[in-house]
């Protein structure tokens, strides 16, 4: 029988790799440490050691996501206007992409019930990825008492929407669709005034 292939150097990646198209295909009631070891041609044995069980992969694949959610939305904030409209639209577009994409790596990043998700490592690239909105609402003046109530506001929208359209629920299940109602209920915000010296 011949034995199964090892990864040496790239094991992490390729554990990874095999629970990202795990996520895709099934979803995360499908992520097993069996199942990933499988689909990444090691021993049972591998992903366990490597990660101290199921609970460290999956806070390994949710700081993965995070790290690819935050480049779609990089992405297509790059190949938009400067104009801070196209800005905030184009990261929002970004979002959609991600979760038409991935749809179960998704599930895994925003599923807040999960003790893993608070990992240090999870907690930074959640935390860059959240910089990006940020960033695209800075120059807006805030819809509220607080600084964070503008991007609260737009996560909230974009969040929503996301949801409600990758299950069904709101008319044709494409990313099409998603971006062409997102730039129709996405309140128009307020310019912060310039500042004079």
């Amino acid at each position: 029988m011949a034995k199964k292939p090892h990864h040496h150097g790239n094991l992490r990646p390729a554990l990874i790799g095999a629970g990202l198209e795990i996520l895709d295909e099934v979803g995360l009631a499908g992520l097993t440490l069996r199942g990933v070891a499988a689909r990444a041609g090691v021993s049972h044995a591998a992903p366990a050691h490597h990660f101290k069980g199921l609970p460290g992969l999956t806070a390994a694949l949710a700081a993965h996501g995070w790290q690819v959610f935050a480049a779609f939305m990089v992405e297509d904030r790059s190949q938009a206007s400067p104009a801070p409209r196209a800005q905030l639209l184009a990261i929002c577009n970004g979002y959609l992409r991600f979760v038409f994409a991935h749809p179960g790596l998704f599930t895994l990043i925003f599923n807040t019930d999960s003790q893993e998700l608070t990992a240090p490592e999870v907690q930074l690239a959640s935390h860059e990825a959240y910089v990006i909105l940020q960033q695209a609402c800075a120059p807006y003046q805030p819809i509220g008492p607080t600084e964070g109530a503008t991007e609260m506001l737009v996560w909230a929208v974009v969040h929503g929407l996301a949801c409600l359209q990758v299950s069904g629920h709101v008319g044709e299940k494409s990313l099409a669709a998603a971006k062409a109602v997102l730039a129709e209920i996405l309140p128009e915000l307020q310019l912060r005034l310039p500042t004079t010296a």
